[in-house]
C-alpha cells in the first residue's frame, strides 16, 4: 500500500537485469520506498544491479528473487512468492528477447522462446499480477512493449507479432480492470540504444534507456495508459499505421 503522501511501498522489477526497467526504478526508488524486489533469470547479475540501488536510499530494503522468464506456468507461484511479505504498489515488466534480422529464421527454438518470453509468460504474469492487486484493492502495472507492436515489419516477424499479441492483450486486460483500482501503463519505446542493441543498425528517433524512464516515471502516477518513447513516436505510428500497404513495404526501415 502507498503511504501517506502517495509513495508506492514496494516496487517490483520482472526482468531485473532490463537497462531500461533498471533505469524506471531509478526514477522511481525515493526516500518512503519500503522494498524493491528485482525478479531476473540471472542472480548474480540481478545482485549488482541491487547493489546500485542501495545506493538510492538508506531506508530501501533490495531484495533479489530467481523466475524463468519463458516459464508462463510458473507466473502465479512467482508473483506469489514476491507478495508473500506484503502488497505489490508498482510492478514493472521488463522481460524480453528482441531478435535480428528475420528473426524466426535465427535457429532452433527461436520462435518458440520469442513467443514464450515476450507474449505467453508475460500474459501468463499480467494475469497473476491483476489478480493479486485486484485483491489487495489497487496498484499499477508497467508493461514495456514496443513500437513494433503496431505495424508488422519484415525485417523482425516474430518479435513484432509477440509484442502485438501482448499489447493488445494489456489493453484489453487494462478495460477489464477498470473500477478496481488497478490499471495498465503500456509503454511503446522505438529502438532503445542499450546492451540488447548493440551492433544492431539504429532507427529513426531512437532512444536510450533514461530517455525513456523519463516518460515512463512521470506516466505512473497518471491515468494515461499508453505513452510512446519517444513522445513523438505516437504521432509518427498514427500516420505509418493507416499508410497504405504498398508504400510502407517501400520504407527503408522494413
Amino acid at each position: 500500500m502507498r503511504n501517506g503522501v502517495g509513495v508506492p511501498q514496494h516496487i517490483v522489477l520482472f526482468g531485473g537485469t532490463s537497462e531500461i526497467g533498471l533505469a524506471v526504478l531509478d526514477g522511481l526508488v525515493r526516500p518512503g520506498v519500503a522494498r524493491v524486489t528485482l525478479v531476473c533469470r540471472d542472480i548474480e547479475a540481478g545482485e549488482a544491479a541491487a547493489g546500485c540501488l542501495r545506493g538510492i536510499s538508506d531506508d530501501t530494503q533490495v531484495e533479489v528473487a530467481r523466475f524463468d522468464a519463458s516459464d508462463a506456468s510458473s507466473m502465479s507461484a512467482v508473483v506469489s512468492e514476491v507478495c508473500s511479505a506484503g502488497d505489490v504498489d508498482v510492478a514493472v515488466i521488463a522481460q524480453g528477447v528482441l531478435g535480428q534480422g528475420h528473426d524466426h529464421a535465427l535457429g532452433s527454438g527461436m520462435l518458440e522462446n520469442m513467443m514464450a518470453v515476450n507474449a505467453t509468460a508475460t500474459m501468463a504474469l499480467l494475469i497473476a499480477l491483476a489478480d493479486r492487486m485486484r485483491a489487495q484493492g489497487d496498484g499499477r502495472i508497467v508493461l514495456l512493449s514496443s513500437v513494433a507492436a503496431l505495424r508488422p515489419r519484415k525485417s523482425n516477424p516474430v518479435y513484432g507479432a509477440s509484442k502485438a499479441a501482448v499489447d493488445s492483450f494489456a489493453l484489453a486486460l487494462d478495460h477489464e480492470l477498470e473500477g478496481s483500482g488497478v490499471s495498465i501503463l503500456l509503454v511503446r519505446p522505438g529502438f532503445v540504444e542499450s546492451k540488447m542493441t548493440t551492433g544492431m543498425r539504429k532507427a529513426p528517433f531512437s532512444t536510450t534507456p533514461a530517455a525513456v524512464a523519463a516518460v515512463v516515471v512521470p506516466a505512473v502516477n497518471s491515468s494515461r495508459s499508453v505513452v510512446h518513447a519517444p513522445k513523438v513516436l505516437s504521432l509518427v505510428f498514427a500516420v505509418f499505421r493507416n499508410l497504405p500497404e504498398r508504400v510502407w513495404r517501400r520504407l527503408p526501415l522494413n
